[in-house]
């Protein structure tokens, strides 16, 4: 048997409240190599985790002995989605019209116009509700029929039970032994509540998807055609057959339509939809571009390097999609509770059927209190007519449906404004974590420098003086050895070196016997010389002498912020080079932005202590949260010292080497603009490569978590409160059905106010 672990997504159908996707996940899970399953309500979608021997078949099978469907991937799309909103309206309304006679009827029965007999209002009210109940609310019956042969009682259940049982007592009253006065004719009623379930899972469905319109906003920015350059002439394709290579022209006010590089012209673009930032960037030969931004300025062509499933938006939708899917962890409370829900409505009904029935005057102390100012409260009717009327109430007005609806509608509404701003969390545990973070801790290179060095200083000091050689090597020599050796190097500092000796018109020469020392420096043949280049460290490591106007020079480059490395031929220092990398712009106004919502700022970086001090209070960091000369492997290490201090830390890196560390950290934030092992690592996202996106998704997550309790709180009130008004014969089922309905689309409601936040 084999254990690699798969993810499959599936589509559930038939799901009709937060209790459905818990016999869902109970059944997946039961299934055996499932080792993870998260069903989501709102999405009505299912990720299952498993070994690859586990097929999809076996998945069906386990959803449909749930009780539920899987519905097949070629049905996906919005226009089955819009297809069935139209069914479930086209349904509402033809169900209300053949209720509304049942409205002209009730009027007769609760006022002193009389033009029917009693018995032709109960036959006509038993005419009318027949078809409503078991025609037009026949998907609700099946639904809970077959859950209940699977042992499972969902929110169908509830409704089929009360439904069929008000129904019921349209037919008691015709029966010789129960008597006309032993109960009173509720079919009416049961057909308005079956009508008013369907108008509710309309409206309830209709804003579920208005409430994912992130992904769908996502998708409608792709370009829909490119004008690719094919055999010297343009031609005009789907953007679906834009192959990776393929030159297409952007003219000014047309999308980008695939991620790639500039090859010809300048312009500037409007990355709005991948940055959250307005301001248009400029673009020229060479540059990078992103696939649907918006060309603002010149012609420019593009050469196709990433289509597809490949391109930017693709992944971001993906990510997006990804995280809505997830949990946050206070959801844990609301699943357990949903778990039992439906069952424990099931008792207190028919504990409000036995109480009303055996002991009215009892339980009907309170409802005295109302009958004088609520019409539909009378203590004068038979024991079997108040037991049945408080315990349809009860049936119809505990509806789950809120509280599974808390957080994925929230998630899913919030993580969609993230995406527009450049903020994507990767799943909904890092949003809470977020919120209870303390510490941040800030790699320099790349997140709070721009992590382009460049050449500042050169020294090559008194050879005669300080290396007490024979052999004269010119400035221009040493640049060509130390550049020549550097070539094979993919280290920022290195890079600095090949380019500044490019820009000088120094030919390189090729190295041998390339050896990369991770956070110290290098080693090459070249030319016959042995080069190294590297810090203080390791040059002590390799016993190379650092002293005279060397070590003098080394110490006011450091002191003036710069990075210095040395440079050695045939194991004599030879050379000071120092490299500069410039502060981003906003890092001094993010980071004091940080500490004004009470976040500890630190500093981690493989540069020298004066260099990284210096650069600390450039920024507003403390001298004494800076962790300086820290080699890539002991990044995580530096992480769990804080971690074990007692802290909450949010890692924030953008390179290879800080892929552990974002892993270890309480929450790992990564730029989008750096590696991708880095994104993957990384709980958190940044389109952005500032730290003003950074600011913006502690502030997102706040939002949305704050949202999500928001959610809870109302949800479980509206349990908590309803449940025992209509337990005490105060609420006629009818109001309890619109009741239910008005409080999942207050939730649903809530949770797309997210998708007006500022940030």
């Amino acid at each position: 048997m084999s254990y690699t672990e798969e993810k499959t997504d599936l589509q559930i159908t038939g799901m009709s409240c937060a209790s459905c996707a818990g016999s869902v996940e109970d059944s997946l899970s039961a299934v055996e190599g499932v080792d993870d399953v998260n069903v989501n309500f709102a999405t009505e979608r299912a990720d299952v985790w498993h070994h690859q021997d586990v097929g999809f078949d076996r998945l069906v099978e386990a959803v449909e002995d749930a009780g539920y469907g899987v519905e097949e991937p070629a049905d996906e799309g919005a226009g089955d989605e819009d297809e069935e909103l139209s069914r479930q309206l086209s349904l509402a309304l033809r169900a209300w019209l053949v209720t509304s006679p049942i409205l002209l009827l009730m009027v007769f029965m609760w006022t002193p116009i009389d033009p029917l007999t009693s018995f032709q209002i109960d036959v006509l009210l038993l005419v009318f509700a027949t078809p409503v109940v078991f025609y037009y609310g026949r998907g609700t019956i099946l639904s809970a029929v077959h859950g209940v042969q699977r042992g499972t009682f969902n929110m169908d259940a509830l409704i089929a039970l009360g439904t069929v049982a008000a129904w019921v007592t349209g037919v008691m009253v015709f029966v010789p032994y129960a008597g006309v006065d032993a109960v009173q004719n509720y079919a009416g009623v049961g057909a308005m509540i079956m009508a008013s379930h369907l108008v509710g899972t309309y409206l309830e469905d209709r804003a579920k998807g208005r409430a994912s319109a992130a992904v769908e906003g996502l998708m409608s920015m792709q370009a829909d055609t490119a004008n690719v350059v094919r055999d010297g002439e343009e031609h005009e394709v789907s953007v679906e057959d834009v192959d990776v290579g393929d030159v297409v022209v952007v003219r000014p006010g047309e999308k980008v339509p695939d991620d790639g590089e500039v090859v010809e012209g300048t312009t500037s673009v409007d990355e709005s939809m991948a940055t959250g930032e307005s301001e248009p960037v400029s673009k020229e030969e060479g540059d990078e571009v992103i696939g649907s931004t918006i060309n603002q300025g010149g012609l420019v062509k593009v050469r196709a390097e990433k289509v597809g499933d490949d391109s930017f938006l693709a992944q971001v939708v993906e990510l997006v999609e990804e995280a809505q899917g997830t949990k946050v962890p206070i959801q844990g409370l609301t699943d357990r509770v949903t778990h039992y829900f439906v069952p424990t409505v099931l008792t207190i009904a028919a504990l409000s059927f036995v109480l009303w029935l055996i002991a009215p005057d009892l339980v009907g102390v309170v409802a005295a209190y109302g009958e004088p100012w609520l019409p539909w409260v009378d203590l004068g009717l038979a024991p079997l007519t108040l037991a049945i009327f408080a315990s349809v109430a009860v049936l119809v007005i505990a509806c789950p449906c809120a509280l599974g609806l808390a957080t994925p509608t929230a998630l899913m509404a919030g993580t969609g404004k993230a995406a527009e701003n450049g903020v994507l969390f990767r799943d909904g545990e890092a949003i809470q974590t977020m919120k209870d973070i303390d510490t941040v801790l800030l790699d320099k290179t790349g997140t709070i420098t721009h992590g382009d060095h460049s050449v500042t200083d050169v020294y090559t000091g008194d050879t005669a003086a300080d290396g007490g050689e024979t052999e004269v090597l010119d400035e221009r020599t040493i640049l060509r050895l130390a550049a020549s050796a550097e070539s094979g190097s993919e280290h920022p500092i290195g890079r600095a070196l090949t380019e500044y000796a490019d820009e000088e018109d120094i030919d390189f020469g090729e190295p041998e016997g390339f050896e990369s020392v991770a956070g110290k420096g290098i080693e090459a043949e070249v030319d016959g010389y042995t080069v190294h280049v590297g810090n203080p460290r390791y040059f002590s490591e390799i016993d190379v002498d650092v002293g005279g106007s060397y070590s003098e020079r080394l110490d006011a480059l450091e002191e003036e912020g710069k990075t210095a490395v040395l440079v050695a031929v045939d194991g004599v220092t030879r050379a000071v080079v120092a490299v500069a990398d410039t502060i981003k712009e906003d890092s001094v106004e993010s980071i004091e932005a940080l500490h004004e919502r009470g976040l500890e700022t630190w500093m981690i970086t493989g540069d020298n202590r004066r260099t990284a001090r210096a650069i600390a209070e450039e920024v507003g960091i403390s001298p004494d949260r800076v962790m300086a000369e820290v080699l890539p492997e002991d990044k995580i290490d530096k992480v769990r010292e804080l971690q074990d201090a007692g802290r909450r830390v949010a890692m924030v890196g953008d390179g290879i080497n800080d892929a552990p560390a974002l892993k270890q950290a309480n929450v790992g934030v990564a730029f989008g603009t750096g590696t991708d092992i880095a994104i993957q690592s990384s709980d958190v996202s940044l389109v952005r490569g500032s730290l003003t996106a950074l600011v913006d998704s502690f502030t997102l997550s706040e939002k949305i978590f704050h949202k999500i309790k928001q959610n809870l709180f109302w949800a479980f009130i509206y349990n908590t409160l309803a449940l025992p008004v209509a337990f005490l014969g105060l609420l006629h089922p009818v109001i309890a059905v619109v009741a239910m309905f008005t409080s999942s689309l207050s939730v649903i409601t809530n949770s797309a106010r997210l998708r007006r936040l500022e940030v």
